[in-house]
């Protein structure tokens, strides 16, 4: 495209005219320039220079003139860069003041500036130029009559400030806008203008058709409007392809030159904005359908070069374009055109292959140029005056530039002047390079793109170019690339025109080396199969590839070797020659293109040998070159050197055959050395090494007459692969070696054996070495056959794993080292018959590695060591050690003896200590970061302040061996002041032998007083020992556990729990639940608890109460356990209604055990009563808050609920009886109905809860056996009041009387539990017992119909959970029956179950189970059911 000018291989850019005031022109040319769209501006200093926009000249495009042409050569130039579609006229402020002067200069600029663009509709932009501070004083007077003068709108004047950045910044962006606006109209306009001539059809001749088109095309370009530029473009190229054979406006050749010129600069127009756009298969379709189009159009016989040389200008210039375009959004084209149904091939989307064509186009015209040129014969005269032909003003003509007088003339040429001219130029240019650059440029494509075949074969092409130019030095470079694919695809017959080439390149090159290995390689090509005439053509400089060339070749290759034949005429020239002085060399090795040139085959005839021991080696050597070739001498060549051999040819003389033999080398004679074509040469002899090791075979270097060598890497018979070039060629199979099994599976390696050792390497070791110990692990050096000198002992630590022995690079707590295991020291003992011990012995140490002498040993003795080795971390390794000795004193040049032993030791982990912190028993604070949603990994262990923690250290011992805890502390960081741990350190006064796998166990208590986000514990220091300490181990060792860092925060709440360590069957006792508020605020606080099958309880099952701020809140239950056991205690959930989280006691803390009865020690001679163990006593429930007055006045102070009374320690209880005081009968016995109520309800909860019958669980409490030593105290029975119920809370201060309160609730309840729990012979009258006994009856009779009325009165919530809301509708079929069996009135049964629930149930209960009643008489009386007569009692 470098040869398209740069108007037209760019997109056209708008073009502005700046005049006066210079000293802005700078910033408005860059900002115009930095925005997009792009403007280009053409600066004038003053209106002086305004004639540099021309004039408007007269149309010569009407349709009554001539045409001389189909677009002018400068059109597209001088719109770009001379006529301006906007003009801004700048004038400083100044001028427009009052003198008179400066404005009739202004208004003298202006209008010479109007006049000279008055004919090319050019838009004007008047510019102000301004200060910021004089920006108001610019009067508006003046600015009118400019603008009136001028003509120009308001929007087109713009007042430019340059001295102040913002108004700067904002000028500028108006100067584009509105330039960009003006010019946009501009160009429409002028499309405008010229497209209605096309609509008009104004226009005579289709030259004026494609020229309208052309302009329409580009205007549109200038706007940006991609979419009718493509179209137009397309129109005049189809209104071109009418003037092939239409047009006579010019001579035949010159016209079909214009033609094309024309057609190539519209095509690339459409091209680069469809590629531009991202329609890359449109592209393609044009730029085939454009090729397609003018490919025969060839033109006149004597300048048909001419057009091969245009098709090879559009193949580069595609390619050129497909590699530098890329989509771009703003140049976004629709597609106008349906894609056909043939679709492009997958190669005509790589730049490459259009570089490709343009190559093979270009040589084409080469051709057909040189067929030209050798046709005409007056070319010579014509040279002369090639000069004076020049481009003529139309694109696509020219003409001859005569001068006369003053002027020049352009004058017209003839078809034959035309021709005479371009043979000309075609003489003066050579067109190789071009070509090669073309090569090039599609190689580097086809390359990058990993093609490798289509890249070697314009490789191929562009080292012919080279060849023709004799650059051998870039053919063979060239050559040589394209030769190495050949081999390994197989490709012979392109492999052997290659090599031809190269052949040459090497004669050129006078390369002696080069020209024998090309030559041998092509001698040892094998014979293509078919007919030799097939062959012929294309074969390159060799010919044809036929056996008599191959063995033409093959002689001329050895004659040069030899020195006999010169190929190079230069006699001073010495690198062609092969002498003395410039021997050959040439070395073959597994991947040469020379291994059919000679191969080597060694196998030794057994895998192992003894020292010293013979072993035969079989030697096999095969060439393919057509003639054979005799070998003076053969040297085989070993890694140890002293078995090199040489094997001469018996048929030559001895003196040259031997000429290079070393000193000391074993010589052997052959019959004969001579390699037949295809034949295996087979040589047979014994060898013998001294030296254990490997021993393989690694030369076998061939000299073929005084001058010229051949060194051949040794193969191996199992390893052996034939080259690509002979897999599909007939080629007679044969074995390297008669024995199959050697030809199949021999080896060019053998293992020399070490001599037999004499000496014994003990390595002593008991027990697993644990982390932290040093463990001593003996090494014992015994000689049994021979003595022992000059030895040395090396030791090596290996990782079993196969990772290494050097940790990660981390943070190491306790030891500065990174080592998982290391050899500390190495400590040597004096042999005991030996006078004289080395003064130094441990020659080298390192962790992993150690080096030590080892003293002269005779027969029988021995010498021993001590490796001192520590572990770190647990990691198994591998222990290697490794004894060289010599067993010979006086020729300490022998080969060592080696004896090897290993031992694998297991580094364990000796102890591993756990830690876990516990808050005290039966308490559970609750701490804020506890209410945080943070990860169990992220959240460090959080304690309570000012609150005991107890720590567990845990020690399990992971060896397997005992070990003995001396002792354990823990070795604090921060200040005593931050927490007090005890005992910090202890030492045991016996020694614990804690055995393997076994867990040993340390309490600490820690009592944190400083309130702190990271509070170090410390770390926990265990001292130990082995039980038995052995001589390969250390005494005592410690072990280090640094314990996390802690958040030590104060416990928003603190819930603790009080009960008796043990109980027992059907004895109360007291359940308390302590809540405490450290916070500055009230809180809320919901408790529940609930009901257990193990358990009778009393006390409210859910409750919400407020704990005021630095103050205890006290939930006091009285229990009575039902079975025997571990037993678990009922659930009570503390929920904090402010923070919304709940706590609860742990499992482990609310296990109590129950025994079956108190051991009695004292004999009492009354007896008594005893309940069997299926007897369950209701739960007394404190749904109340009693008030007492209190000598000092009013305390605030919440405090449990409580039942019943002593009237000696609390006053004035609320009750709801006429009498404070229980009916007793004059037997001492309860005969309240009350009480009847009571009993049975505590009979029907217990039969609830068991799942029996209530009558028959009454019926069991009366018949109790005697419990011997049982007495009941009836004073219990006058305290006792069932008709008192709680009041409001009592107001204390403070905690103590708090406790003081709790005690006389605990006596007061203590009394209760008796009198509920004595056998109700003791208690009730017996006409209260009847009447129990027919309110149990009457609700077992009454079951199933006080569900289904239970059923529709109760509330949901009960509903939902029945299980805690077994009590209150106990009450309800008890009140049910007794209205709708027994008649009872139901004033009095309301009253009464309302008086249970208060005293049993929480504090809604009772509201609760008066509506359901109600609504349950109500639902009676509409069914019309009248109650049954009173029963009395």
């Amino acid at each position: 495209m470098e040869e398209y000018p740069e108007e037209l291989r760019t997109p056209p850019v708008a073009l502005t005219c700046l005049v006066g005031c210079p000293e802005v022109h700078p910033l408005i040319t860059a900002h115009l320039h930095s925005q997009q769209p792009p403007i280009n501006s053409i600066a004038l200093p003053d209106f002086s220079n305004i004639s540099v926009i021309p004039p408007k000249k007269p149309p010569t495009d009407t349709p009554s003139a001539p045409v001389a042409g189909i677009i002018k050569r400068d059109w597209l130039s001088k719109h770009r860069t001379r006529i301006p579609a906007v003009v801004a006229a700048i004038f400083p402020s100044r001028d427009l003041s009052a003198d008179p002067a400066h404005w009739l200069q202004l208004c003298s600029h202006l209008d010479n500036l109007k006049a000279s663009i008055r004919g090319r509709n050019i838009k004007l932009v008047l510019l102000i130029l301004t200060n910021w501070d004089n920006k108001d004083d610019t009067s508006e007077e003046r600015i009118l009559s400019l603008r009136k003068r001028a003509e120009v709108d308001l929007k087109n004047l713009i007042i430019f400030v340059p001295d102040h950045e913002e108004e700067l910044l904002k000028s500028l962006n108006r100067v584009w806008t509105v330039f960009g606006e003006l010019a946009d109209t501009y160009y429409r306009d002028e499309g405008r203008r010229v497209r209605s001539r096309l609509e008009k059809k104004n226009y005579t001749t289709i030259e004026l058709y494609i020229r309208y088109c052309f302009k329409v095309a580009i205007y549109a370009e200038f706007r940006r409007d991609w979419l009718e530029a493509l179209k137009f473009y397309e129109d005049a190229y189809h209104g071109l392809r009418e003037m092939v054979g239409t047009s006579t406006r010019m001579p035949p050749i010159q016209r079909l030159v214009e033609i094309k010129a024309v057609a190539e600069q519209l095509h690339f127009k459409m091209s680069a904005l469809l590629l531009h756009g991202g329609k890359v298969l449109e592209a393609i379709m044009w730029f085939r359908q454009h090729t397609a189009n003018y490919r025969k159009l060839v033109g006149s016989p004597e300048v048909i070069f001419l057009h091969w040389e245009w098709l090879s200008r559009q193949y580069m210039v595609f390619a050129q374009l497909l590699e530098t375009s890329s989509p771009n959004d703003a140049l976004y084209v629709p597609s106008t055109a349906s894609v056909p149904e043939e679709k492009p091939t997958e190669w005509e989307f790589y730049p490459a292959y259009y570089y490709q064509l343009a190559a093979t186009y270009m040589k084409e015209k080469n051709t057909c140029l040189e067929f030209a040129l050798s046709m005409s014969i007056d070319v010579g005269p014509i040279d002369g005056n090639a000069e004076s032909v020049v481009a003529s003003a139309y694109l696509g003509q020219y003409s001859r530039l005569l001068e006369h007088e003053d002027t020049f003339i352009m004058q017209p040429l003839t078809d034959e002047e035309y021709a005479r001219y371009v043979l000309a130029e075609g003489k003066r240019f050579q067109d190789s390079f071009e070509i090669i650059a073309l090569l090039k440029q599609s190689f580097e494509a086809y390359s990058s793109s990993k093609v490798e075949r289509a890249a070697a074969y314009c490789g191929l092409q562009m080292a012919r170019e080279y060849f023709s130019l004799n650059d051998f030095s870039n053919a063979k470079q060239m050559f040589d690339s394209v030769a190495n694919l050949y081999r390994r695809e197989g490709w012979l017959l392109s492999l052997w025109e290659v090599l031809g080439y190269l052949r040459e390149c090497s004669k050129g090159m006078s390369s002696a080396k080069d020209f024998i290995e090309y030559s041998l390689e092509m001698a040892s090509l094998p014979e293509p199969t078919g007919s030799v005439k097939s062959f012929a053509n294309g074969c390159g400089p060799a010919g044809p590839a036929t056996l008599s060339e191959r063995e033409k070749i093959h002689k001329e290759a050895f004659e040069v070797s030899r020195g006999e034949l010169k190929l190079n005429s230069d006699e001073q020239n010495s690198a062609f020659k092969v002498n003395s002085d410039n021997p050959l060399y040439l070395e073959i090795d597994l991947i040469s293109p020379l291994r059919a040139t000679l191969i080597a085959l060694v196998a030794f005839h057994q895998p192992t040998v003894k020292p010293g021991a013979p072993s035969l080696i079989t030697i096999s050597l095969r060439s393919q070159l057509p003639i054979n070739v005799e070998i003076d001498q053969l040297e085989v060549q070993f890694n140890q050197s002293e078995c090199n051999f040489i094997i001469s040819n018996g048929q030559k003389p001895q003196t040259g055959s031997i000429s290079n033999i070393q000193p000391g080398h074993r010589v052997e004679t052959a019959p004969d050395l001579v390699l037949a074509t295809n034949k295996w040469l087979r040589l047979t002899y014994e060898i013998k090494s001294d030296l254990s090791g490997k021993l393989e075979c690694i030369y076998v270097i061939a000299r073929i007459g005084p001058n010229f060598t051949i060194c051949c890497r040794a193969e191996s018979p199992a390893s052996m692969n034939d080259s690509p070039l002979w897999k599909f060629e007939n080629l007679l199979e044969t074995i390297p070696i008669k024995d199959p099994g050697l030809a199949f599976s021999g080896q060019k390696a053998i293992q020399v054996e070490e001599p037999e050792p004499q000496v014994d390497l003990i390595l002593g070791s008991s027990g697993p070495a644990l982390v932290g110990e040093s463990f001593i692990l003996p090494v014992i050096v015994a000689s049994k056959g021979h003595a022992v000198h000059s030895g040395e002992l090396k030791i090596n630590l290996v990782d079993t794993s196969g990772g290494g022995l050097l940790s990660p690079r981390e943070e190491e707590p306790f030891s500065s080292d990174n080592l998982h295991v290391e050899l500390v020291d190495m400590s040597c003992d004096t042999p005991g018959d030996q006078s004289e011990a080395p003064s130094d012995n441990i020659q080298k140490i390192q962790p992993s590695f150690g080096l030590i002498s080892v003293p002269s040993l005779d027969v029988g003795g021995s010498w021993s060591c001590k490796l001192k080795i520590k572990w770190n971390r647990p990691k198994p390794i591998m222990l290697y050690v490794s004894l060289g000795y010599s067993p010979q004193s006086d020729e300490p040049s022998l080969q060592k003896v080696h004896v090897h032993t290993s031992l694998q030791i297991e580094g364990k982990t000796a102890v591993a200590i756990n830690h876990r912190y516990m808050l005290p028993f039966r308490q559970d604070p609750l701490l804020l970061t506890k209410l945080k949603a943070v990860s169990e990994t992220d959240q460090a262990p959080s304690l309570a302040l000012n609150e005991k923690t107890m720590l567990i250290i845990s020690v399990k011992n992971c060896s397997e061996v005992p070990l003995k805890l001396l002792s354990m502390s823990i070795e604090t960081e921060e200040k005593s002041s931050a927490c007090t741990i005890q005992p910090q350190q202890e030492e045991f006064r016996e020694a614990v032998v804690n055995m393997p796998g076994e867990e040993f166990k340390k309490v600490f208590t820690i009592f944190p007083k400083v309130n702190s986000s990271k509070l170090k514990i410390g770390t926990v220091s265990l001292r130990w020992e082995r039980e038995q300490p052995h001589s390969n181990t250390t005494a005592s060792q410690v072990t280090k556990h640094r314990l996390p860092d802690v958040c030590v925060e104060l416990p928003l709440l603190v819930v603790s729990s009080e009960c008796p360590p043990h109980a027992f069957l059907g004895s109360p006792f007291l359940y308390s639940v302590k809540i405490l508020n450290q916070t500055e605020m009230v809180q809320e606080i919901k408790c529940s608890i609930s009901d257990s099958q193990s358990f009778v309880l009393s006390g409210p099952h859910s409750d919400t109460m407020l704990v005021l701020p630095r103050s205890a809140q006290v939930l006091v239950y009285m229990l009575v356990p039902l079975g025997l056991g571990s037993l678990q205690l009922p659930r009570v959930s503390v929920t904090s209604v402010r923070y919304s989280a709940g706590l609860q006691p742990s499992t482990a803390s609310s296990l109590v055990f129950v025994y079956p009865a108190k051991p009695r020690i004292d004999i009492v001679m009354e007896a008594g009563y005893i309940l069997s163990s299926s007897f369950n006593p209701p739960k007394t429930l404190f749904s109340s808050i009693s008030k007492f007055p209190s000598p000092h006045g009013p305390r605030n102070l919440l405090l449990l609920p409580r039942a019943a009374t002593i009237p000696l320690t609390i006053h004035n209880p609320i009750a709801t009886s006429a009498s404070n005081y229980p009916r007793i009968d004059k037997s001492g016995k309860f005969c309240s109905p009350r009480a009847a109520r009571e009993l049975a309800l505590m009979t029907l909860y217990a039969a609830c809860l068991q799942g029996s019958d209530p009558l028959r669980l009454l019926e069991k409490r009366l018949n109790a056996r005697k419990e011997i030593g049982y007495e009941f105290d009836r004073a219990c029975l006058m305290v006792y009041d069932h008709m008192t119920f709680g009041g409001p809370p009592i107001a204390t201060q403070t905690v103590e009387e708090a406790d003081q309160l709790l005690e006389i609730y605990q006596k007061e309840s203590h009394i209760e539990a008796e009198v509920l729990s004595a056998p109700p012979n003791l208690v009730y009258s017996k006409l209260i017992l009847l009447f129990t006994r027919k309110l149990l009856t009457a609700v077992s009779d009454n079951w199933d119909s006080s569900v289904l009325a239970i059923d529709k009165v109760a509330p949901d919530s009960w509903k939902n959970e029945p299980a805690t809301r077994i009590l209150e509708f106990s009450v309800l079929h008890l009140a049910m029956s007794e209205i709708s069996v027994l008649g009872t009135r139901h004033q009095i049964v309301i009253n009464e179950a309302v008086d249970l629930a208060k005293r049993f149930c929480d504090g809604a209960a009772p509201r609760v189970i008066n509506g359901c009643l109600r609504t349950f008489l109500k639902e009676l009386k509409e069914n019309g059911q009248d109650q049954p007569q009173n029963v009395s009692v």
